[in-house]
């Protein structure tokens, strides 16, 4: 078992979903739909793409001047 990140953003009426380590993405109409879409597609990308041992991911902020 390997726990990774879900980056969620609403887009009208559907949850979007994304893994960042991996790059995959997914939607649902609730976040637990999206989740559990964006487990989905992460597990069928991962059985032919697996992540490499010992790699590490660093999710961070940053700011961006207000634009007018």
């Amino acid at each position: 078992m390997k726990t990774l990140t879900a980056v969620l953003h609403k887009e009208e009426d559907m949850w979007v979903a994304e893994c960042p380590e991996v790059g995959t993405f997914s939607q649902g109409k609730t976040l637990e739909e999206a989740i559990d879409n964006l487990r989905e597609a992460t597990e069928l990308y991962l059985e032919e793409f697996p992540l490499k041992e010992g790699r590490k991911s660093v999710i961070t902020t940053f700011e961006v001047s207000s634009v007018a």
